[in-house]
């Protein structure tokens, strides 16, 4: 049996020694750490964890608390919106068929989270009603979600109606696979980034299970075009990269450079590869790493 995998996006990503805590704390329970991704200007880390049902639980909910415990959401200025210390607590599965298992892994931490750490949970993906994604919460920010909640919009699934000044809520699903990519451009000017962000993702009519979104990057003065990819299949990595190529050339600009958040699945590369190898398609029971997980 495959592990769980899950993907931690926690607000900060400029403090090493906060991060290195973070990262401690989500390896303290049995859950294997694989990677950490922190961005300045996101002023975010994401944590790539796997293990056992019952160890990755165990081992969310530790760095939750420790997140809980370090982190100052009135004092937070990253380009990344957020509704929460730890913002968004993804459970993936890694095999077909282990959707279910995911579902009840992230159930139990978000039961854990409301009722032991007292922090408001709502339920995203396939955990949460119509299938609810992070941007449907991060409206508004955090004072945005508490208006909503005010209002009789919206309801915790799990801890109190009130977000916590530091930490806010926390947003946790199970949900499929998904590529977190970053495109950096060769200007300074944030509007070309949104207009090639709208062009993109699939909400304003461009490709089918992209989430995109314009950023300013004050760390390097240039912008950014900041995507989940949540369907590979659809839109696979390297077509979603010529894509915003283009669409930055016709604005008279050039891309600087790509930025993988997390890990990547074979199965992308080998969707990348198999047109230059002069292959239809190179499937991903014909890639190395994946077999070895059989």
């Amino acid at each position: 049996m495959l592990p769980l995998e899950s993907v931690p996006n926690v607000s900060e990503g400029r403090d090493d020694v906060t991060i290195g805590a973070l990262a401690a704390a989500f390896s303290s329970r049995g859950a294997r750490l694989l990677d950490v991704h922190s961005d300045s200007d996101h002023h975010r880390s994401v944590f790539t964890l796997v293990g056992d049902d019952e160890a990755l639980v165990e081992s969310l909910v530790a760095g939750i608390a420790a997140a809980r415990e370090r982190i100052d959401l009135r004092r937070h200025s990253g380009v990344h919106p957020r509704v929460g210390a730890a913002d968004v607590v993804p459970v993936v599965p890694l095999a077909a068929g282990d959707m279910g298992r995911a579902q009840a892994a992230a159930l139990e931490v978000a039961r854990r989270v409301g009722e032991e750490l007292e922090l408001p949970v709502f339920l995203y993906a396939e955990s949460g009603g119509a299938g609810r994604r992070p941007s449907f919460f991060r409206q508004g920010g955090p004072d945005g979600l508490q208006r909503r909640v005010d209002a009789g919009e919206l309801e915790p699934d799990f801890g109190p109606r009130r977000l916590d000044p530091r930490a806010g809520a926390v947003l946790v699903g199970a949900r499929w696979s998904l590529v977190a990519f970053n495109v950096d451009l060769e200007t300074d000017d944030v509007e070309v980034a949104r207009a090639i962000a709208v062009a993109v993702r699939e909400s304003s009519g461009g490709l089918p299970g992209v989430q995109a979104l314009g950023l300013a990057l004050a760390r390097t003065g240039r912008v950014q075009v900041s995507m989940n990819l949540l369907d590979v299949g659809a839109s696979p990595l390297h077509h979603v990269v010529a894509y915003v190529r283009e669409e930055a050339r016709l604005r008279g600009v050039e891309i600087a450079g790509g930025e993988l958040v997390g890990l990547l699945p074979g199965s992308v590369v080998a969707a990348a590869a198999a047109p230059a190898l002069a292959l239809d398609w190179l499937a991903s029971d014909r890639l190395l790493e994946l077999r070895l997980l059989d």
